[in-house]
């Protein structure tokens, strides 16, 4: 039975049509279960005549019959047409009287052939790769600050370069917005970062003293929580601190860890730097690539890969909002339609990405040994803390080792893709 041709390159639609003969032993064995299970006043269980079953259960075999035999064949007919479903079947015109063979109409999606074109042609841009003196010095100077002591002053008030160890709770002075709470922060008095008021309010202070004031933050602040709003701050000042940098030399070289002198140390800098820009210049390099295939290769894409695409988008970024705090009643107060709708161009060129990155990797026999899927078993493993076996079984169960596989696959093809673009 040959799929009925629609429009679209990803849409089938066949008809099937299982014989009178498997309908009724469907029925048969299901109106047994029934009998071994049916509790019905005037009848010992077990033994309620079939005659009693049929007519007082007609619906729920009918259902039950359906539920059995639709799925087993809508499977053998697509597979006896080489067809290959990426969407659950979408049935209708079902046709099902006693006696009779059971019909039905399926509707569904495959994956449309695609032809990969230009992909040898493909150009990726290697920047070359620098990290200037200043930038190590620069860094050098950080790790100076984060191993930075602090020491209590006695006998003065806090002078520009002093730290007010303090406790803070401030109230928007719109009453919108969320009260802000912290105990033990640093002020740096008249440092870069320290807004304005807290220097001009907290000069002169001494430990013990509370001082009230507002502080107006600007319209681009870094916390959008906070841009735009006054806030009125009630600050206890706990202790006063001076701050004392170590000195750059062996010596701290050598407390930092394996390092015999200073020279060693901006060299570990320097090396880290490279690699991260050496990363970061490679990643955009490829999302470089992967832009100019999927433009370069057009084709339809089914509903049910992008729709699938948009539910994982999705699970991620909420989990990630989770994971930042965000309340489980403020997320399901989320208009997930607008945001599903906001996903939608991102998954589209995704699923593209990932079909073309899969034909190449037919075209040039690009595998996924064993060996790679238990290196990242084992990873995930380390990181949750579990046995490896109980994490392959769970993977295996949820059917996420294969999208595992798929992964690694379209990142291998995508690393060919870098080097032959050399």
């Amino acid at each position: 039975m040959s799929p009925t041709e629609t429009t679209s390159n990803t849409k089938r639609e066949i008809e099937v049509e299982i014989p009178a003969a498997e309908v009724n032993r469907e029925t048969e064995t299901l109106i047994q279960k029934y009998q071994k299970l049916a509790r019905l006043p005037g009848f010992r269980r077990g033994h309620v005549p079939a005659s009693v079953i049929r007519q007082r259960f007609a619906e729920d075999i009918k259902s039950e019959v359906v539920d059995a035999l639709v799925p087993r064949y809508f499977r053998r007919e697509t597979d006896k047409l080489g067809l290959l479903p990426v969407s659950q079947p979408r049935v209708t015109d079902l046709h099902i009287h006693e006696g009779e063979p059971l019909r039905f109409k399926a509707s569904f999606e495959v994956l449309p052939e695609i032809k990969v074109e230009g992909y040898k042609e493909l150009r990726a841009d290697k920047p070359a790769i620098s990290v200037t003196d200043e930038e190590v010095e620069q860094s050098l100077k950080s790790l100076q600050e984060q191993h930075a002591t602090f020491a209590a002053i006695d006998g003065r008030p806090l002078a520009d370069g002093d730290y007010a160890q303090v406790s803070l709770d401030g109230k928007p002075k719109d009453g919108e917005g969320k009260p802000v709470h912290m105990d033990d922060v640093l002020v740096e008095i008249g440092g870069k970062s320290t807004m304005p008021e807290f220097t001009e309010h907290l000069r002169g202070a001494s430990a013990g003293e509370e001082r009230t004031f507002d502080v107006t933050y600007p319209q681009d602040f870094s916390d959008q929580r906070l841009a735009g709003k006054t806030l009125t701050y009630t600050v206890k000042v706990q202790a006063l601190k001076q701050k004392t940098l170590p000195e750059l030399n062996d010596q701290f070289a050598k407390e930092l860890g394996e390092f015999a002198n200073l020279d060693e140390v901006r060299k570990r800098i320097r090396e880290g730097m490279e690699g991260e820009r050496k990363h970061t210049a490679e990643r955009e390099a490829k999302d470089k690539l992967v832009a100019e295939l999927v433009k370069r290769n057009d084709f339809e894409i089914p509903e049910a890969l992008v729709e699938r695409q948009i539910d994982l988008r999705l699970e991620r970024g909420l989990r990630a909002l989770a994971a930042q705090g965000m309340k489980a009643e403020d997320i399901k107060k989320m208009d997930l339609n607008r945001l599903r709708a906001g996903q939608r161009e991102q998954a589209l060129q995704e699923v593209k990405a990932s079909l073309l990155l899969e034909k190449i990797a037919d075209e040039e026999k690009i595998e996924v040994g064993d060996e790679e899927i238990d290196r990242e078993v084992e990873a995930l493993a380390r990181q949750s803390k579990q046995p490896p076996e109980a994490i392959r079984a769970r993977l295996t169960r949820d059917g996420a080792l294969d999208r595992i596989r798929n992964r690694i696959r379209n990142d291998k093809t995508l690393d060919f893709l870098y080097r032959q673009s050399a």
